[in-house]
């Protein structure tokens, strides 16, 4: 519980999704940057965490429900900088479920190429809604 704690801790801190200005290019680079890719660090260990709920204490669930939250609202806030015409708190979920894909892909080890490949067209359909 103390790893998971940790990791949630430090990914906050990198600041990802509070970079002034607000706006598609804090998306992006959540997407690219967020999930590991370091040696045998793949993906994200709380997406990874997330099937293990089954054996994990309670307290990894709420503190891995929390922090989906987090990113939940602060990908709302960046998307709402741009002014969609679709509901931006509706695209942050899509953006999240996109995200927990790409973190379960990396372990595929599917390459950098293919993962950017899927970003960029990701984040054209998103600038569309």
């Amino acid at each position: 519980m103390a790893c998971l704690r940790h990791y949630l801790e430090s990914q906050g801190k990198r600041g990802l999704l509070t970079k002034k200005p607000l706006g598609w290019k804090n998306v992006e680079t959540f997407l690219k940057n967020g999930p590991l890719n370091k040696g045998e660090q793949l993906g994200c260990f709380s997406v990874n965490s997330m099937r293990e709920f089954a054996i994990l204490p309670d307290e990894a669930y709420g503190a891995v429900t929390e922090n989906r939250a987090l990113l939940q609202r602060l990908l709302a806030v960046n998307i709402e900088a741009e002014k969609p015409r679709m509901a931006p708190s509706a695209i942050a979920e899509m953006v999240l479920s996109f995200f927990s894909g790409l973190c379960i892909e990396r372990n595929l080890k599917s390459g950098k190429t293919t993962s950017t490949r899927n970003i960029d067209n990701f984040m054209t359909a998103l600038r569309s809604l």
